[in-house]
């Protein structure tokens, strides 16, 4: 029983509409598939539907963009909040409103140099959906800028270069706090990915399991061997959920649907937990 619990759609930041995400998920002989698209739950009603159409377990979820003090950036999933939480609801509309002027300012640095406007990467966005750097590299193939969004990131869009801003976001810990105020079970995202930056301390970790940190993603192909050991370790330590994950994109990324999975008990102790909504589809029996 496999379930892959970080996938995106075209309502952020992935290529395929949710039905359509979902529809590969049985494909590939998912049992199930959690929807975690950046900052927005927007996809949720298209997910849920095409569930009950392929027979799959889909849990809704997100994934929300953190900000440790040190400036370390920090990707927690959420699975099961209640979406019209207000705390959490205005923690992601701001995190919504900064992700576009984040855009609209690498956007007119980018302008300088390139042939490329805020129009541009406005017609790469679905409707509805939470804008990011992705974007910003689909208007730049459009533009014959660069080949792929590979190398748009590559070369353009990384964190040194001169065209990226940073963007302000909440704590990990003031996430976490507000996920589980939601009903949500809340599970730290690839923390040990070094290739994507600097990653947390175990200090900055333990804290956030005081906060109520709920579960690591430990096989996620951004994690290093010696980084999965440490996140094993920690929660064998504080007795943590242990998730694997493909982080889904479609197109837009080489991550493969169902590469890393998680098992059918840690999916039957998310849903134990989770009080703010409720899963699509049916769960499979053991």
């Amino acid at each position: 029983m496999n379930f892959d619990l970080h996938v995106h759609s075209d309502i952020s930041d992935g290529t395929q509409p949710p039905a359509e995400v979902v529809a590969s998920a049985k494909r590939v002989g998912l049992q199930g598939m959690a929807l975690t698209d950046h900052d927005t739950t927007a996809g949720w009603g298209e997910a849920v539907r095409a569930a009950q159409e392929h027979q799959i377990l889909v849990i809704p979820g997100m994934e929300i963009t953190t900000l440790t003090e040190d400036r370390i950036s920090v990707h927690l999933l959420s699975y099961l909040h209640d979406p019209a939480h207000p705390g959490l609801s205005a923690a992601i509309r701001g995190a919504r409103q900064g992700r576009q002027q984040r855009a609209r300012t690498m956007v007119e640095r980018l302008a300088e140099d390139f042939p490329i406007t805020w129009k541009d990467v406005q017609a790469q966005v679905s409707d509805g959906a939470t804008i990011g750097r992705p974007h910003l590299a689909d208007a730049l193939v459009a533009a014959g800028v660069v080949v792929d969004r590979q190398e748009a990131f590559d070369r353009l869009l990384h964190r040194g270069s001169p065209y990226y801003v940073s963007q302000e976001n909440i704590l990990p810990t003031e996430a976490i706090r507000l996920v589980t105020a939601a009903g949500g079970v809340p599970v730290i995202a690839h923390a040990m990915a070094s290739s994507r930056g600097r990653t947390v301390s175990r200090e900055q970790l333990e804290e956030m399991i005081e906060a109520g940190l709920a579960g690591v993603e430990v096989w996620h192909r951004d994690n290093p061997e010696d980084g999965r050991q440490m996140l094993l370790e920690l929660a064998r330590r504080h007795n943590l959920l242990t998730t694997g994950s493909s982080d889904y994109h479609g197109a837009g990324k080489p991550n493969l649907l169902g590469e890393n999975t998680t098992d059918l008990h840690t999916v039957e102790q998310i849903l134990e937990r989770a009080t703010g909504s409720t899963p699509a589809g049916a769960l499979p029996l053991h």
